[in-house]
């Protein structure tokens, strides 16, 4: 669990600039050009457009962005949010995803030391980017669920001194637990009551957490979607019982919270 690697207290005579100090740097300058990517991939995967080895364009103009339209945040302020050829507007995905990415390596900046810090704030830019295509789209690509669990599984097994089978085991019953949940619902209701992609996403999760993270996971992602059917329904005055309700993106934040905090029986002990 990622808390089990919290910083060190400091020593006396601690040079001004240290390793970790290089770690946070790194995190932090990286975050906005990642956020970009992010939304770089939220537009273009649930499109099927490339995007790996084309140049970032105008989708109005069509012209084909420069430097200094493609510094994070920095770009938008300065252009005021319209591409300086056409006028038209840039999408405001790009600095709120830049700036949840700068969040995000934040936190993992003041939860953790040496390269926990870089690994923490990877995958939370992986949960946001996962999360982010599911609130829209109702999708859970295995071409961003099975990486981020083959990276957890490399994580899991490089800080901390465990058997090779504990992120393996982690993933077997997040993924087997979820997909039973599944197929029972679906044997009582008669149809389906969850995405398919989101026993994977649990399975990918439980790689990073362990299977001893899982219900908290769930617990999480539970008040998560609680939360936001209550806030739906005061704002809407109504709720449809068949309304679908992105589980994905609730499952990311209770990845979030659990591998920075670690199970919630051991924060009541």
């Amino acid at each position: 669990m990622g808390r089990l690697w919290a910083k060190a207290p400091p020593t006396p005579h601690e040079p001004l600039l240290t390793i970790d100090h290089l770690w946070a740097v790194s995190a932090l300058i990286l975050a906005p050009f990642v956020g970009s990517f992010i939304g770089l991939l939220t537009l273009r995967l649930p499109a099927d457009r490339p995007w790996a080895m084309s140049r970032s364009a105008c989708d109005t103009c069509k012209r084909r962005l420069g430097v200094v339209d493609l510094v994070p945040l920095v770009s938008f302020l300065v252009l005021r949010g319209r591409c300086r050829t056409c006028g038209t507007a840039i999408p405001r995905r790009y600095p709120l995803l830049e700036g949840g990415c700068l969040v995000i390596a934040l936190w993992s900046v003041l939860a953790f030391s040496g390269g926990m810090i870089l690994l923490t704030a990877l995958m939370g830019w992986s949960l946001l980017l996962i999360a982010t295509i599911d609130t829209e789209h109702l999708w859970l690509p295995d071409r961003l669920t099975l990486p981020f669990g083959a990276l957890g599984v490399i994580a899991t097994l490089a800080i901390g001194e465990v058997p090779v089978w504990t992120p393996l085991v982690g993933a077997a019953v997040g993924f087997g637990g979820l997909a039973l949940i599944a197929w029972l619902y679906k044997t009582v209701r008669g149809f389906d009551g969850m995405g398919g992609g989101d026993p994977r996403l649990l399975g990918a999760i439980g790689a990073w957490v362990g299977w001893q993270g899982l219900p908290s996971v769930l617990v999480w992602a539970c008040v998560a979607g609680l939360s936001v059917a209550i806030a739906q329904t005061l704002v809407r005055r109504r709720f449809s019982g068949d309304q679908q309700l992105p589980f994905g993106a609730f499952l990311a934040i209770g990845a979030w919270l659990t591998w920075l905090w670690g199970p919630l029986h051991a924060l009541l002990t």
